[in-house]
């Protein structure tokens, strides 16, 4: 059986999950990690790319010996422990806060169904120390009117479109049709606005940029009906801005066959 992971990290400190050249990732980390714990060479296979900065509360991967001899008996830590073995080869901004058996031919990317992303802004003309590095400030309050104009245009995200023009980029020729099954905005119990959406995939930055297309949308910048019409276009340029990264987290990922997480 092959194992998979539930993960959570804040990502300020990191080029992103995947490995890069030019700076160190969670996807470095937790291989160098499992490696140890295991005493022999691991790979670790991610459920998303996500950028610099980006945080994650559930995101899931899959740990395997590195030449792929996927045996019965090779990892003899009892699953519900595995997180407790991490911890010592792990930074305090990784955790494996789960783990869970799956079919070797489980693959985290692939099989996943559904995403949810979170986006969080502290409104406020102060800054919060505590969320600096983990929410985007705005220095304009978003009013219950303007919190209104953002609900009425997220809704208009909901369904299956061709998200063009909230991608970074050219799509070079790749399929940028995405169903969206939910998008809102509401303000928190902590004082934070939240954007939450779920999706069966999302394009490159492309709940950064929705983000700042219902900020724009909060300050009379565009109508919440224009967005059928900006999603129409294809055109970037008719988008809002690219929110930054320190906002946004991985909540969730979604599987046919639901996994069932040990934590002892």
């Amino acid at each position: 059986m092959k194992i998979v992971l539930k993960v959570q990290y804040i990502g300020t400190g990191y080029c992103g999950f995947q490995c890069q050249k030019n700076g160190a990732s969670i996807q470095e980390i937790l291989t160098r990690a499992a490696s140890r714990m295991f005493g022999r060479p691991c790979s670790i296979t991610g459920c998303s790319r996500t950028d610099a900065g980006v945080h994650a509360l559930g995101y899931v991967c899959a740990v395997t010996p590195a030449d792929g001899n996927i045996t019965e008996n090779w990892c003899t830590i009892p699953t519900g422990k595995i997180h407790r073995a991490f911890a010592p080869f792990l930074p305090s901004d990784i955790s494996v806060c789960a783990a869970a058996q799956v079919p070797d031919g489980f693959h985290p990317r692939y099989d996943a169904v559904q995403k949810e992303y979170v986006y969080r802004i502290w409104d406020a003309p102060y800054g919060n120390p505590f969320a600096r590095g983990r929410s985007y400030h705005s220095i304009r309050r978003i009013t219950p009117e303007m919190l209104e104009r953002m609900q009425a245009a997220a809704a208009a995200y909901v369904g299956q479109h061709d998200f063009r023009a909230f991608m970074a980029g050219e799509p070079g020729g790749k399929d940028t049709v995405r169903t969206v099954m939910g998008a809102a905005v509401q303000r928190e119990a902590d004082g934070m606005v939240v954007f939450s959406v779920s999706a069966n995939g999302f394009l490159y930055n492309m709940v950064r940029i929705m983000t700042g297309t219902l900020l724009e949308t909060a300050a009379g910048k565009i109508s919440p009906g224009d967005i059928p019409d900006i999603i129409t276009s294809g055109d970037r340029n008719r988008a809002g801005f690219t929110a930054p990264p320190e906002g946004l987290y991985l909540r969730g990922v979604q599987y046919p066959e639901q996994i069932l997480w040990q934590c002892e």
